[in-house]
């Protein structure tokens, strides 16, 4: 983002929400002074709380604004994000040339959108329907069994959905999945750890390039896609991403492992939200610029988790790496992990119950994780256990992979 446009965003960001002029004054900013990004305050949580969760319209009334609830599964309560008309076309337009880009060559003809609630599952016919794919959807809340029949009806060749709803078809099913006759997996909404995909692929006989992760958010849309070619998300046009170590947010904090930083986003094209050096709490590793096809782009190696002091302890439990140990032993398994009266449990549904294995699975997250060992050390945790179990979920709680709490 050049001087020009950093300057016109700011502007913008004023003009839609006052409280940001003041901000940058009571942070000894004029518009005038300001020369880069990293200048500018961090749009924090207890910010958005302040001025935009708050309850109340964040800025004056206007035609065409439409709204979007958050799931609440990180921070408990669900929350509006709004967007304008510009905001939709923006995302409708940005999201149809990445699906057309993962999906090139469009031999594909037929989708099916088996999401949640929330702006990606409101969109999704529309965005197949621009890039010329016939798809159908099905809310999440119908039975699992009605899912499975919709697949077996419309067999389609696209399969769009989150990890953790292709966790419960792949539990769920009778049949053999790769009788569905998917051909391309989209994800969206939450972690996938190497191994849990490498496991999704087997099962579906798909090859590994043919599942496709994405990263977005409410607040900033869609902000980043798992490139096979490069084995990196990179950032989708638009989006300036940069990393923060952890102490700048939180300086109680030990510092993250070696990598590992903090994601803070600015969106050149959001208009109803504050993307302005946006926290997301998301810890991402490897963080840095790669050439690609003659131009710097700003890139990732994995999305490992989420701090915040809502989270308790579990800024230091990472879902992807605890899957990604699981899933290598284990691909048929499902995975929930548990924190109760400080004991961390993690539970595997699995046909193989071999106890050497979760022994081994267990020592080797003590040695993947040392974060988890130093919390056992320290009292924070009282101990780990793995163990097989039947696992159900909660059916209204529709994000899976992360760590629940008693």
């Amino acid at each position: 983002m050049d001087k020009l446009q950093l300057l016109k965003k700011v502007q913008r960001v004023q003009d839609i929400f006052p409280w940001y002029k003041q901000l940058l004054a009571d942070n000894g900013l004029d518009k005038k002074d300001i020369n880069s990004l990293l200048q500018l305050p961090l749009i924090t949580s207890e910010l958005l709380e302040q001025h935009y969760y708050s309850g109340t319209l964040p800025f004056e009334p206007r035609e065409h604004v439409t709204s979007y609830r958050t799931s609440g599964t990180s921070s408990l309560r669900r929350k509006t994000i709004y967007y304008s008309a510009e905001d939709e076309q923006h995302y409708l337009d940005l999201k149809s040339e990445l699906f057309q880009h993962i999906l090139h060559p469009l031999t594909r003809t037929t989708a099916l959108s088996d999401m949640g609630t929330g702006h990606a599952a409101n969109t999704a016919l529309t965005v197949f329907e621009r890039i010329g794919i016939k798809a159908d959807s099905i809310a999440y809340q119908q039975p699992i069994e009605q899912h499975l029949e919709r697949l077996r009806e419309t067999r389609p060749h696209i399969l769009y959905t989150m990890p953790s709803i292709l966790d419960r078809l792949l539990s769920a099913s009778v049949d053999d999945p790769a009788s569905y006759g998917v051909q391309h997996i989209i994800l969206v909404g939450e972690i996938a750890s190497p191994a849990w995909l490498e496991s999704v692929a087997e099962r579906m006989q798909l090859a590994e390039e043919n599942i496709t992760d994405t990263y977005g958010s409410i607040e900033i849309g869609t902000i980043a896609y798992y490139s096979h070619e490069r084995g990196r998300y990179l950032f989708v046009e638009g989006i300036e991403a940069e990393g923060l170590p952890v102490e700048v947010l939180f300086p109680e904090m030990e510092p993250l492992n070696d990598q590992e930083s903090v994601l803070v986003l600015t969106s050149q094209s959001r208009d109803l939200f504050p993307a302005l050096r946006y926290v997301t709490y998301d810890i991402v590793r490897d963080l840095q610029p790669i050439f690609v096809q003659g131009q710097w782009r700003q890139s990732f190696k994995a999305l490992v988790r989420r701090i915040g002091s809502e989270l308790k302890h579990g800024e230091k439990i990472s879902v992807y790496d605890i899957e990604d140990v699981v899933y290598r032993y284990l691909k048929d398994a499902s995975v929930k992990i548990h924190v109760q009266s400080n004991r961390l449990t993690v539970h595997i549904d699995s046909a193989n119950k071999d106890p050497l294995i979760y022994e081994q699975i267990k020592l080797e997250l003590l040695d993947r994780i040392p974060e988890i060992g130093m919390m056992i050390r320290g009292g924070i945790l009282s101990a780990m256990r793995v163990i097989p179990s039947e696992i159900t979920f909660d059916k209204s709680v529709l994000k899976h992979k992360r760590v629940f709490y008693d």
